[in-house]
C-alpha cells in the first residue's frame, strides 16, 4: 500500500471531523464520521487482494466490534455512577462542599482535574480520571465541553505510567531490552513528562479560565505541579510501577494543604461557579432528609478504593480477575472458539480462523466492578427513591445509542488500521516518516507515539504496536535507543488526548456527543467531538515541541 492510500483515512477523518465549510453538512458528527472511514479504510486494505491478508483484514474488523464493548462498558459504569450521584443529590452536596472548601475556580481544576485524575490514572487508566473529574467539575458549574478537553489535556503527564504502569512494563514487553534498560526508558520517560507538565497544565487551564485569572495563581498552580511531578520522577528513578499513584497522592494531599493555607492564591477569589441552579445538576429533593459528606462522597470513594485494591500487584486480586484458567469454550462456525472463565473473562480465539483473538475481562475492566457495584450499593446508602434509580438506569441507557456507534467505528477504524504487522497502513506511515527523516527522527518519535493512541486510545497499545518499529529504527540509524523508546512512550501518552475514542467517551459521560457549541470564534464550532479535538490540538504541538526539545538534554547528558 503506498504512502497516501495509508494515510488518507486519517486525513479524511481528520477533515470530516474539524473542518466547518461547507457549513451545510461539515463537520461531520463522530457517529457518522467514525464509521465512515472505517469503511473507507477497510475498502482501501483490498487495492492489493491476498487470500491471506483479506482474511487478517475480515478479522480486524470483527476484532473492532468486539473491542468497542470495553470502553462501551466504561462509558455505561461512569454514567451511571454520575447518574445515580446526580438524581440522588449527592453530586449537589459535593459540589457545594467542594465549593465551601475553596471558591477560587483556579484552585476547583486543579484539585480535580489535575490531582485526582493523576491518582485516578495511576490506578486504573482506561479512560477512568476523566470520566470521573469531569462529572464533578460540570457539577461545580464549569462548561461541559471544556471541561472534557482540559480533562483530556491534564491526563497526559502520568499516563505512561498508568494502571500501575501498564503502559511501560508491559507496553514495550515486545522489545528485547537489556537488563535495567526498562527502568532507563522509564527514567527518561518521566523527565520528558515533568519538563512538559508545567506548560501542559498552563494550556489546560487555559481552555477554561482567562489568562489574567490564571496569572494572579500562577505559583499555586506551579506548586501543585511540582507536588505531584517531584515526587512522580523520583518514584520513576526506581520503580516503573508507582510513579503516577505516588504522584497523585503527593499531589492531591499537597493540593489541599494548599488550598487550606491559601498559598499562592488571591486573598479575595473570584466566585468559581455557576448557581447549582444553572450547572445542569439538579439539587436534592426538597422533602428529602439533608445528606452528609461521608454519604455523598460514599460512591466516589468506594470507585477509589476498590480501583486500588483491584490493580496493585501484591493484593492478588488482579491477578485473579484476569484468569483465564479452566474457561468452558464453545465452537461458532465461521466465527472462531467463544470462551468464558469462572471469573467472567471472556474472549473469541481465532477470529475468522486467523491467529486474531479478543478477550474482556469483564471484572477487572472499570465496569461491573467498581461502577455497576458502587452504583447498586449506592441506591441505599443515599436513600435513594425508586423513581430516582430507574430514572439514572434508564437515562444511561439513553445515552449510549450514538457514542455505541462511535466507539465501534473508531476500534474497527484502529484494528484495520494496524492489522497486518510490517503491511500494515500504520506500520507504513510510520517507516516512511523514519525514512524521510533520518537521523533526526528522534525529534519526531513522539509524534508515532502519539499516532498509535489517536487510533487506539491507549498509551499501551501504542507502545506494543510501535515500540518494535522505534527500536528497529534506532539501531538501523545508529540511534540511542533507549531515548527513542521513552519518546515513543511519552508520545503515546500525549495522544491520548487527542485520540477519537477518548473524546467520544468523555462526551458520552457528559451527556455532550452531540452538542452543538455556540462559542463560534474561540476554538470552537461543529459538534462536540469536533471542537473537542480542536482544543487539544494545540496542547499536543506543545507537547511535541517540548518532547524535541528533550532529545538535546539526552545527548548532552548521556554522551
Amino acid at each position: 500500500m503506498t504512502f497516501v492510500l495509508a494515510i488518507l483515512p486519517i486525513a479524511l477523518l481528520v477533515a470530516a471531523m474539524t473542518l466547518t465549510w461547507p457549513r451545510r453538512w461539515l463537520p461531520l458528527p463522530a457517529h457518522i464520521a467514525l464509521p465512515g472511514v472505517a469503511v473507507l479504510a477497510y475498502a482501501l486494505r483490498f487495492t492489493q487482494p491476498d487470500d491471506a491478508a483479506s482474511a487478517i483484514i475480515h478479522a480486524a474488523a470483527v476484532d473492532g466490534v468486539l473491542s468497542s464493548l470495553t470502553p462501551l462498558a466504561i462509558v455505561f459504569g461512569a454514567v451511571l455512577l454520575f447518574k445515580t450521584m446526580e438524581t440522588s443529590g449527592a453530586m449537589a452536596v459535593l459540589a457545594t462542599r467542594l465549593r465551601e472548601l475553596t471558591p477560587d475556580r483556579i484552585a476547583q481544576l486543579m484539585l480535580v482535574g489535575w490531582a485526582f485524575s493523576f491518582l485516578l490514572e495511576g490506578l486504573s487508566g482506561f479512560g477512568t480520571p476523566a470520566a470521573l473529574a469531569a462529572p464533578i467539575l460540570v457539577g461545580l458549574g464549569f462548561p461541559a465541553i471544556r471541561v472534557a478537553a482540559m480533562c483530556l489535556i491534564m491526563n497526559s503527564v502520568p499516563v505512561s505510567f498508568g494502571a500501575v504502569g501498564t503502559p511501560t512494563w508491559f507496553g514495550l514487553s515486545g522489545v528485547d531490552l537489556a537488563a535495567g534498560e526498562l527502568g532507563e526508558i522509564g527514567w527518561r520517560t518521566a523527565l520528558v513528562h515533568a519538563a512538559a507538565a508545567p506548560f501542559i497544565t498552563l494550556l489546560a487551564l487555559r481552555v477554561i479560565a482567562p489568562w489574567a485569572q490564571i496569572r494572579r495563581r500562577l505559583a499555586f498552580v506551579l506548586l501543585v505541579v511540582a507536588a505531584s511531578v517531584v515526587p512522580y520522577v523520583l518514584a520513576a528513578r526506581f520503580n516503573v510501577e508507582f510513579p503516577s499513584i505516588v504522584g497523585g497522592l503527593a499531589g492531591l494531599i499537597g493540593a489541599a494543604v494548599l488550598v487550606k493555607w491559601r498559598v499562592g492564591l488571591p486573598s479575595t477569589a473570584e466566585p468559581s461557579a455557576l448557581p447549582a441552579a444553572a450547572t445542569g445538576v439538579p439539587a436534592p429533593p426538597i422533602d428529602a432528609a439533608p445528606m452528609s459528606l461521608p454519604r455523598a462522597i460514599m460512591p466516589l470513594a468506594a470507585t477509589v478504593l476498590l480501583l486500588a485494591v483491584t490493580r496493585i500487584d501484591v493484593l492478588g486480586l488482579k491477578v485473579l480477575l484476569n484468569s483465564d484458567a479452566a474457561a468452558a469454550s464453545a465452537d461458532i462456525p465461521g466465527l472462531g472458539q467463544a470462551w468464558i472463565s469462572p471469573m467472567l473473562v471472556i474472549g473469541l480465539r481465532g477470529i475468522l480462523g486467523t491467529d486474531a483473538d479478543w478477550r474482556m475481562p469483564l471484572l477487572y475492566v472499570p465496569f461491573i466492578l467498581p461502577f455497576v457495584v458502587v452504583s447498586l450499593a449506592a441506591i441505599p446508602v443515599l436513600t435513594m427513591p425508586r423513581a430516582a434509580a430507574r430514572s439514572a438506569w434508564a437515562e444511561t441507557f439513553r445515552r449510549l445509542g450514538r457514542p455505541a456507534i462511535a466507539l465501534a467505528g473508531a476500534l474497527v477504524l484502529a484494528k484495520v488500521m494496524t492489522a497486518g504487522g510490517g503491511q500494515s497502513p500504520v506500520t507504513q506511515i510510520g517507516l516512511a516518516l523514519a525514512g524521510a527523516a533520518g537521523r533526526t527522527w528522534p525529534f519526531f518519535a513522539p509524534l508515532l507515539g502519539a499516532l498509535g493512541s489517536f487510533f487506539s486510545g491507549s498509551n499501551t497499545v501504542s507502545n506494543l504496536t510501535f515500540a518494535p518499529i522505534q527500536a528497529t529504527i534506532a539501531d538501523t540509524l545508529g540511534l540511542d535507543r533507549t531515548t527513542v523508546l521513552a519518546l515513543q512512550s511519552a508520545g503515546g501518552a500525549m495522544g491520548n488526548m487527542v485520540c477519537i475514542h477518548n473524546i467520544v467517551a468523555v462526551g458520552a459521560v457528559l451527556g455532550i456527543s452531540e452538542t452543538r457549541p455556540v462559542e463560534r470564534g474561540h476554538g470552537e464550532g461543529g459538534g462536540a467531538v469536533a471542537s473537542i479535538l480542536r482544543l487539544t490540538i494545540g496542547p499536543l504541538a506543545v507537547y511535541a515541541v517540548i518532547a524535541a526539545a528533550m532529545v538535546g538534554v539526552f545527548a548532552i547528558v548521556y554522551t
